[in-house]
């Protein structure tokens, strides 16, 4: 374990802690972090690693409970490379799970705990597991499918059952087994799915070394330290959740306070009470917290830093502020991707920027993309076209040797044609190949990034190109509306999408300001067509909303329960959307 620097607020020194904590595994001989694990719980054996309200790991019986999963994937002949689907609620037991059966050469596959049915079947299929392990709270979704699971599967139960064996009595007569010493960085540790906001989720490789360097690397950047602890309360079946947060204290003796979900109401007394010093954010949480009704512990935390994506310009400053927090750490990244970028300099809004120092190491490129189409616009030599400042593209990282100076690698899914849609050749050069993000960025001049929008979702309408994250930002700031979502639906007899949200608001809004105040904030072809006011937004597990199903419901009153309306320009206001005036616009009677 070698020395750290000094704490300091030098954005560039938390890049050079991240490097140091990265560097013993440029050589393709460092341990993986389940080994890494066991050496760190000789120094930090009795000190808390993991917690939750039902149970808790010091580092030693964390070390040992891991040593017993390792034992029992051995005793079930399991190959290398053969993988356990893993479905459970957020516990200690979960990490002790993965990190056990990765450590003994096998592959943990995380499913979604929201899945049932064919998506289910289908993310078990994706891992063509040897064994399935189910948390009894959650046996009834494997159940409805059992008779369709493939024949040579293994279900166990952790928890009473009357239908499969109980993993967690087995696993008390297990031989503990060390983490095999040949198991190389470049093997496969975990398959993480995709969050499946438009069709089935896609399972994810991720290798060892991705794992130790993701959990290194986090550490780094947060100036991890023992005395640190770490309140996570996102899904475990996602790399943040699952593994980031975990990671960043596991290899430097910090504690992990787990919690099966967020509640905006439990929050700050679970933070104070725990005596938290991190918080790993979705950005959606936060804008919950900032909306919540004030606590009286909110201000009387520990908290010394939050780190997550996804928290909007416009919650940034409120949240900080409110509830007085010392530092914020926003990043980019993506389970698959090769490509990340972190805001050490808190910059709100700003999901990152990369060093001048390491460009050659982390390269990116933004390039000018048919918004229709989704394809890359290619000049004259057949290449891509660089974006200029301030305008947006599709974010691409460069694939390769990154010891080479010449990009990340690019594991990909257990779907090799899902794969292969993700890479794009022949970029600047011939012959070379990027990951495609599939979202749409910009960069100003002091070289900041700002997320612009997913490419599926940028449509376009009167023959101008719209930002759904540009009208959303628009609502949300209008009066009374509380949270927004906006898509593109089609509409017979005009070309592109016409411009549809789904608004969430307190109170009613007052439809006449609504269309004076968006007027104002957005151009003409940007103005929603047409308005749903809604209870909720259906959300994934990490409270991306569904936007797929909102636009396949489109602006039917006969489809969609929710009021609808619809922007009637001559009236200067938003007008209740009925069934005869949505056959007027089916007609073309209407002009948009």
């Amino acid at each position: 374990m070698s020395e750290k620097p000094a704490r300091t607020g030098s954005p560039h020194a938390a890049w050079l802690r991240a490097l140091e904590r990265i560097a013993p595994f440029a050589t393709h001989a460092g341990p993986t972090l389940p080994a890494y694990v066991s050496e760190i719980a000789r120094q930090f054996g009795p000190r808390p690693a993991l917690v939750s309200p039902s149970e808790a790991y010091s580092y030693a019986s964390l070390d040992e409970r891991v040593a017993r999963y390792g034992g029992w994937a051995a005793e079930q002949g399991l190959g290398r490379g053969e993988a356990v689907c893993l479905l459970m609620p957020n516990r200690p037991e979960y990490a002790a799970i993965w990190l056990g059966v990765s450590g003994a050469g096998g592959v943990a596959a995380l499913l979604n705990t929201n899945l049932t049915g064919d998506g289910l079947l289908h993310a078990i299929g994706a891992a063509s597991p040897r064994h399935i392990i189910v948390d009894a709270s959650l046996e009834a979704a494997v159940a409805a499918v059992r008779d369709r699971l493939p024949q040579r599967v293994k279900v166990w139960t952790h928890g009473e059952s009357r239908l499969w064996p109980r993993l967690d009595r087995e696993i008390e007569r297990a031989h503990p087994a060390a983490p095999l010493g040949e198991t190389r960085l470049s093997d496969p540790a975990l398959l993480i799915y995709t969050s499946g906001t438009t069709g089935l989720p896609k399972a994810a490789r991720v290798s060892h070394r991705r794992v130790i360097e993701w959990s290194c690397w986090f550490a780094g950047m947060l100036d991890a330290r023992p005395e640190d602890r770490m309140y996570d309360c996102l899904p475990m079946y996602h790399s943040v959740g699952g593994v980031v947060a975990l990671g960043a204290m596991l290899t430097t003796g910090g504690s992990v306070l787990i919690r099966e979900r967020f509640s905006a109401s439990r929050f700050w007394d679970d933070i104070v009470e725990g005596d938290c010093t991190l918080f790993q954010y979705i950005g959606e949480l936060c804008r919950y917290l900032v909306e919540s009704t004030p606590h009286p512990r909110e201000t009387t935390h520990r908290l010394r830093l939050c780190s997550g994506n996804g928290l909007r310009g416009d919650v940034w400053e409120a949240f900080q502020q409110r509830f007085r927090i010392p530092r914020i750490l926003e990043f980019y990244a993506s389970t698959e991707g090769n490509l990340s970028l972190y805001n050490c300099e808190g910059r709100p809004g700003a999901i990152g920027r990369i060093p001048p120092f390491l460009a050659h190491r982390f390269p990116i490129a933004l390039t000018r993309t048919d918004i229709e189409t989704g394809e890359p616009v290619r000049g004259p030599d057949g290449l891509c076209m660089r974006c200029d400042e301030n305008e947006p593209g599709e974010a691409l990282g460069r694939i390769g040797g990154a010891d080479r100076g010449h990009g990340r690698p690019f594991e990909g899914y257990t779907d090799q044609a899902a794969s292969e849609r993700k890479i794009l050749r022949d970029v600047l050069a011939p012959g070379d190949a990027w990951f495609r993000t599939g979202d749409l960025m910009r960069r100003d001049k002091a070289g900041f990034y700002y997320f612009v929008d997913r490419l599926g979702d940028t449509f376009r309408w009167k023959g101008e190109n719209v930002s759904t994250e540009e009208v959303a930002t628009a609502l949300r700031a209008c009066k009374g509306i509380t949270d927004a979502v906006v898509y593109g639906v089609s509409v017979p007899g005009t070309e592109g999408r016409a411009g549809m949200a789904a608004i969430i608001a307190h109170e009613p809004p007052d439809f006449a300001t609504l269309h004076r105040e968006l007027t104002e904030k957005l151009p003409t072809y940007a103005r929603p067509v047409f308005l749903r006011i809604c209870a909720q937004i259906s959300t994934t597990g990490t409270f991306k909303p569904v936007k797929s199903d909102l636009a396949r419901q489109g602006f039917d009153p006969i489809v969609v329960a929710d009021a609808l309306y619809f922007n009637d320009r001559s009236a200067g206001c938003f007008i209740a959307l009925d069934e005869a005036l949505h056959n007027r616009i089916m007609s073309g009677a209407v002009q948009l």
